[in-house]
């Protein structure tokens, strides 16, 4: 990944490459980030990078150690469950609520995601996967019509990510996630709401046993002596 920062807002640019790296896995859990290392991988200034550092501890993806600095910190199993089971509440309320006022051009907005997430999945593209993923919840969670529920998770959204692509590290699973949005879109479309629940509940159940059989993986591994 190239993380150099191109004309556009240095700082937004900033948050946006760290947050990427770190998703992505350039970064791992545990992995301390050097400023000076930061600042020459971007190619931008030291107040820059401590600021993306502030916005990016808000979100939870780094923590500040005491004499150690800013790590990327291990988001444990038991954590990823706790973010699923909020998932599973509120985005099940979400495409409830959604279904009952879609209009056709949200509809036609979530196709397309749908549409280009699945282009992804062939390619093996997995920033695109993330991100068509993404455009496809944000539709449905900015027309919900319930603002709590977008704050909420618009809160939990950088962790989501990261387990998100934690889970469709598994084989086969990128597929699995495309049907299981397209039950979600169908009765959306339908203007079903207790589908659209039962479908987004459906899907986040299966994307958390897939992000759990990631982490037994992940525990299994030798470590470096």
């Amino acid at each position: 990944m190239d993380l150099k920062i191109v004309a556009q807002t240095v700082q937004g640019q900033t948050v946006r490459k760290l947050r990427d790296a770190i998703i992505s896995g350039i970064f791992q859990p545990g992995d301390r980030l050097i400023e000076a290392d930061l600042c020459n991988r971007l190619g931008v200034s030291r107040p820059s990078v401590r600021e993306a550092l502030r916005s990016l501890e808000a979100e939870r993806l780094i923590m500040i150690v005491p004499n150690k600095g800013p790590i990327v910190p291990i988001l444990t199993l038991v954590e990823s469950r706790e973010i699923y089971d909020v998932r599973s509440l509120l985005e099940g309320e979400a495409a409830a609520l959604f279904a009952a006022r879609a209009s056709k051009e949200a509809i036609a907005t979530m196709r397309r995601a749908l549409d280009a997430f699945d282009a992804a999945v062939k390619t093996d593209d997995k920033s695109g996967q993330l991100e068509t993923t993404r455009q496809f919840y944000e539709e449905i969670l900015s027309g919900c019509g319930n603002r709590i529920i977008y704050e909420v998770l618009a809160v939990l959204l950088a962790r989501i990510t990261f387990l998100r692509a934690k889970s469709m590290s598994q084989e086969g699973r990128a597929q699995k996630s495309g049907k299981e949005m397209r039950a979600i879109f169908r009765a959306i479309a339908a203007h079903d709401s207790e589908a659209a629940r039962t479908a987004a509940m459906s899907h986040v159940r299966y994307a958390s046993e897939a992000a759990a059989k990631a982490y037994a993986i992940e525990q299994k591994k030798p470590t470096a002596a």
